[in-house]
């Protein structure tokens, strides 16, 4: 007798079986994206080299001649944009002094800092508000600051450094940086 009743009732249950799963969702499988980037150690752009001749424009060949201290015959530019690295020379073949100017990553111009001034150079904070250092050896004086995402370095068939701020200072507040 319990298998007559079971059966009937077991025959309801079947019966309902289908109606009530109609109703319910379906479990969804839902797929996570998971985005991973890997940004690659910032690298200092190669040095820059003369391409034409021209006119520096945020540097005036008078105020170099005058800070330097040489007559300077020639001016010769990179490609470099926006701001072209300005090559002065003392003779047709000779340069006395380069600006290189970068604006870009805050590290990048760190290192382009660092790579012209390395640790043991002495320290350089002019103008206001950039840091960076100057070093002495054979061939000149370099003075390289940085401030944020800019960098400048002075380079100077000069040994005085106080030279090449004078013109790292006048090439700062030409690019307006």
């Amino acid at each position: 007798m319990k298998r007559a009743l079971l059966l009937p009732l077991l025959g309801a249950l079947a019966a309902c079986g289908p109606d009530v799963a109609q109703n319910v969702p379906a479990p969804t499988t839902q797929t996570q994206q998971v985005t991973t980037t890997t940004s690659a150690a910032p690298t200092v752009p190669p040095a820059p080299q003369p391409a034409s001749d021209g006119t520096c424009p945020y540097l005036a060949t008078a105020f170099v001649a005058e800070a330097n201290g040489q007559r300077v015959p020639k001016v010769k530019l990179s490609t470099d944009e926006p701001h072209p690295a300005c090559f002065f020379y003392a003779t047709a073949t000779e340069v006395q002094l380069t600006v290189r100017v970068y604006v870009g990553d805050e590290r990048v111009a760190k290192m382009i800092v660092n790579e012209a001034a390395p640790d043991g150079s002495q320290p350089a904070s002019s103008p206001t508000g950039w840091a960076g250092g100057y070093v002495n050896n054979n061939s000149g004086v370099v003075y390289a600051v940085a401030k944020s995402d800019a960098a400048v370095v002075v380079t100077s068939n000069q040994k005085q450094s106080i030279k090449a701020r004078r013109i790292a200072e006048e090439a700062i507040k030409g690019l307006k940086l």
